[in-house]
């Protein structure tokens, strides 16, 4: 299986943080977010290449992927205008192929079986088109809740509302069966956000997979703050 990881975020509430560093290379007891992800995804053996998208000071990155002991397997996308997250899936569609793939928010910080990842989708419900990671957060009001059926399907979203209905989250990690990517075509336009054009189409055929290790939006300094502590303790 081949994978997308989303990297071009400007990460404004990281600021200052990232007025000079790329959100996706801020460190996390001294490693880089894309390192984690990097290592999880890579060393699995069950993700062949990678592909990762960036505008926001691109350039330490590149050096970053020319570093890395993966870089034989990663390849590199520019995109000098954003094109939202589904617009860069759709823009790419040539290096999935016909094959299923991941889709990846690199923003999080992520621990978890890629394997039983990738075998909840092969067992997904009958006419779901993609499996969504999930996760129990602590700060329901800002994230994106989900509510799923006796299946594990997902019946509804809640995008950071003031009284959510439970903690399950959507941990911004995919698998998209092809069928997605003609979904996008039929669109008709380039520019296309997965979380507010996509998802609510999928909305009954959205397999789940529960993230039980952990999972974090690196989204904040205070977020960063909690990820560097309990990593502390790994």
């Amino acid at each position: 299986m081949r994978a997308l990881l989303l990297a071009a975020g400007l990460g404004t509430r990281l600021r200052p943080l990232t007025d000079h560093v790329p959100k996706c290379l801020v460190p996390i007891r001294g490693k880089p977010l894309l390192g984690y992800w990097f290592d999880l995804l890579l060393q699995s053996n069950e993700i062949d290449h990678l592909l990762v998208n960036l505008h926001y000071l691109p350039d330490p990155v590149r050096r970053f992927i020319d570093s890395s002991q993966w870089s034989s397997r990663i390849e590199i996308v520019e995109e000098h205008e954003l094109l939202g997250t589904g617009g860069t899936v759709l823009n790419n569609a040539a290096f999935f192929g016909d094959s299923p793939f991941m889709v990846i928010h690199a923003d999080n910080l992520s621990r978890f079986d890629v394997h039983e990842f990738i075998e909840s989708h092969r067992r997904r419900p009958s006419g779901c088109a993609m499996t969504m990671m999930t996760f129990e957060t602590d700060q329901p009001k800002s994230c994106g809740i989900v509510s799923l059926d006796d299946r594990g399907v997902v019946t509804g979203f809640y995008e950071k509302v003031e009284n959510p209905p439970g903690n399950l989250a959507n941990g911004a990690v995919y698998i998209f069966e092809p069928e997605v990517l003609a979904f996008l075509r039929g669109l008709g336009k380039a520019v296309i956000d997965l979380s507010t054009e996509v998802l609510p189409h999928y909305v009954g055929r959205i397999n789940t997979f529960l993230n039980a290790d952990y999972h974090r939006d690196i989204g904040t300094l205070a977020s960063l703050r909690t990820a560097e502590a309990d990593f502390a303790c790994q």
